[in-house]
C-alpha cells in the first residue's frame, strides 16, 4: 500500500465519484482508477461497488475509511514536523552546563526558548564544567554550552558577562564577619574545590589567586557541584571559592565574604560549534543574543 493510493482511496470515498475525485486530486480519472484497482489488487478486496449511476463502499471499504484517514493524518503530521525541523521551529538542542551561574541562565534561556519556540525542546546536561563543555562542545557531543573562553578551533563564543568569585566560610570562622579579605589571608587555610577532572574554571581561579598571593591552597576534600561544596563548607570542613550568583544559596552555617582579587575574574560566554547545521540551534542562538547582550568593554 502506497501513500498516494491512500489519497486516492480517500478522495473517492468522500466524493463517492471517480470524475470529481480526480478533479480534487488534480489528475486523470483513469489514472485515478488505476491506484483504486492497484489497491484492491494488493489488499485482494473489492473497495467500492461501481455501477454506471453510482459509486458506494463496499464492507471492507467501509473499515478501511478510518485507518486510511489515520494514517493521513500521521503523514501530514509528520510532513509539518520535517518543514518546522527545516525552518528551525522544532528539534532539540543539547546544553552542557554546570555551577550556580549555569543554572541561572539555562532558566531564562529554557523559559523564553519554551515561549517563542514550543517545538524545540532544550536536552539539558547539568554538572558539565566549563573545560567539559568546550571539549564536548568540540567533539559534537554537545550543541550549546556554557564554557569560558579560551576555547577549542572552530568553537564560537558569545560573551555574557564578566563573573566575579567571592570566599564561601563557616560561619563561626574568625574571618566571616568581615566585609572583604584578601586572598593572602587565607594562606594556610584549608580549602573545598572541584576536581581538577572537571575543567572547573572556578577552580582555575582559585589556583591563579592563590599563586598570585604566594601560596598554594590546602585542597582537604573535592566536591562534585556546587551545593555539595557548600554544604561541606556549613559542615566546617573548610573554605571555598565561589561565583558572586552562589549568594542566593542559603544553607546553615555558611558566611559569604566579598574577596578583594576576585572581581571579573573570569569571562563567562555560551559557546557553540561553528559548523552546527542544526536550525533549532540558530533559532536558541537569536534567543540568546537578544536575552543576553554582549557587555560593552572599554
Amino acid at each position: 500500500m502506497e501513500f498516494r493510493q491512500v489519497t486516492a482511496f480517500l478522495a473517492v470515498a468522500e466524493e463517492l465519484h471517480f470524475g470529481r475525485a480526480a478533479e480534487r486530486l488534480h489528475i486523470a480519472q483513469p489514472a485515478l482508477s488505476q491506484m483504486i484497482r492497484a489497491l484492491e489488487k494488493d489488499l485482494d478486496v473489492d473497495l467500492f461497488e461501481r455501477t454506471t449511476r453510482r459509486v458506494r463502499l463496499t464492507p471492507a471499504g467501509e473499515a478501511l475509511v478510518e485507518p486510511a484517514a489515520a494514517i493521513g493524518t500521521q503523514v501530514d503530521g509528520a510532513r509539518r514536523i520535517a518543514r518546522s525541523a527545516q525552518q528551525g521551529l522544532a528539534g532539540r538542542v543539547r546544553i552542557g552546563f554546570g555551577g550556580t551561574s549555569g543554572y541561572s541562565i539555562l532558566s531564562r534561556l529554557a523559559r523564553e526558548v519554551g515561549e517563542r519556540h514550543p517545538g524545540i525542546s532544550l536536552d539539558l546536561q547539568p554538572q558539565m564544567y566549563c573545560g567539559e563543555a568546550a571539549i564536548a562542545l568540540r567533539d559534537g557531543e554537545t550543541d550549546l554550552a556554557i564554557i569560558s573562553p579560551p576555547v577549542p578551533a572552530g568553537v564560537e563564543v558569545h560573551v555574557i558577562r564578566q563573573e566575579s568569585v567571592m570566599i564561601a566560610m563557616p560561619s563561626e570562622h574568625e574571618l566571616a564577619d568581615r566585609e572583604s579579605v584578601s586572598m593572602s589571608e587565607l594562606a594556610g587555610q584549608p580549602f573545598i574545590s572541584y576536581a581538577p577532572s572537571h575543567g572547573s574554571q572556578v577552580r582555575e581561579v582559585m589556583m591563579r589567586l592563590a599563586d598570585d598571593a604566594g601560596f598554594l591552597p590546602q585542597v582537604v576534600q573535592e566536591a562534585p557541584d556546587p551545593y555539595s561544596l557548600l554544604a561541606l563548607v556549613g559542615a566546617q570542613v573548610g573554605m571555598a571559592v565561589v561565583v558572586e550568583s552562589s549568594d542566593h544559596i542559603r544553607i546553615d552555617g555558611v558566611r559569604y565574604v566579598r574577596l578583594a582579587e576576585g572581581r571579573d575574574s573570569f569571562t563567562l560566554a555560551l559557546g557553540w560549534r561553528r559548523n552546527n547545521p542544526s536550525e533549532a540551534l540558530a533559532r536558541v542562538l537569536d534567543i540568546v543574543r537578544t536575552l543576553f547582550p554582549s557587555p560593552i568593554t572599554t
